[in-house]
């Protein structure tokens, strides 16, 4: 499984985002305190993508982030008021490569997927032949969060996002009963999230918001998100909406 985290705020250093709070998402990578199952430390790679001016820009490596140098000498210098980060634990069987660590991203948005879908690829088979062939011989790993970003991008062109979000974990969870499904989406403006088999926290105020696996740190106003449910999530704004299972 994997860590992740949004912001949306006052303008930081993505170096300093990663290592807010005494439980940043950088020591969730190799001390996590609710995983859940699938695996106990996050080294399979991690991911960072920020707007910045309007434009989306991204970091990934697949050597853990504590590890790797960039973190110190580069994201230092980059600055952001909306950020996607992401840590990563593959599941058994899964590609270890760059094109698997999230954030997913187009031009608008950006994802990140903790969790896995069970008895892949076979039980959703159904939903990828509902795809353009050239968006699945295009998509960015064989992996399954890599078809959870290409089923959502699909959607995006005729949903809004917290539809595209709802509809996606709705039905791969119908097919594939079981599946942990936390999505993380952001267009820098605005956040959508699911917490579907794993924890998920959010903080609001009025100047920023978080979502993250994990609170980063012991402040308050962290609120933990019901299983089964969607987030909308800006500044000054948080909305928590089940999401109702039923038929296809």
């Amino acid at each position: 499984m994997c860590r992740h985290l949004g912001y949306v705020g006052p303008v930081t250093s993505v170096r300093d985002l990663l290592h807010f709070g005494s439980h940043s998402l950088v020591r969730q990578s190799w001390a996590p305190k609710e995983m859940r199952g699938g695996g106990t430390i996050n080294a399979d790679g991690f991911g960072a993508a920020w707007w910045s001016g309007g434009v989306l820009g991204r970091y990934r490596s697949v050597s853990p982030i504590w590890s790797d140098p960039t973190v110190e000498e580069t994201l230092s210098h980059v600055h952001s008021g909306a950020v996607i980060a992401a840590v990563r634990s593959a599941t058994e069987g899964m590609a270890v490569e760059i094109g698997a660590c999230a954030p997913f991203v187009d031009d608008r948005f950006a994802l990140s997927h903790n969790g896995v879908v069970v008895r892949w690829p076979a039980a959703v088979t159904s939903l990828a032949e509902g795809i353009p062939a050239v968006q699945l011989l295009t998509m960015p790993a064989p992996t399954d969060s890599a078809l959870l970003w290409t089923l959502l991008r699909d959607r995006l062109e005729t949903m809004s996002p917290e539809s595209a979000v709802a509809t996606v974990v709705h039905d791969v969870s119908f097919l594939a009963h079981g599946s942990k499904l936390n999505l993380l989406l952001g267009d820098g403006n605005e956040m959508w999230a699911t917490a579907w088999g794993h924890s998920l926290y959010a903080l609001v105020d009025e100047s920023s918001a978080l979502i993250a696996s994990e609170p980063l740190d012991d402040s308050p106003g962290w609120e933990q998100i019901p299983d089964r449910a969607l987030v909308c999530a800006r500044p000054g704004h948080l909305i928590i909406t089940p999401i109702q299972m039923g038929e296809r």
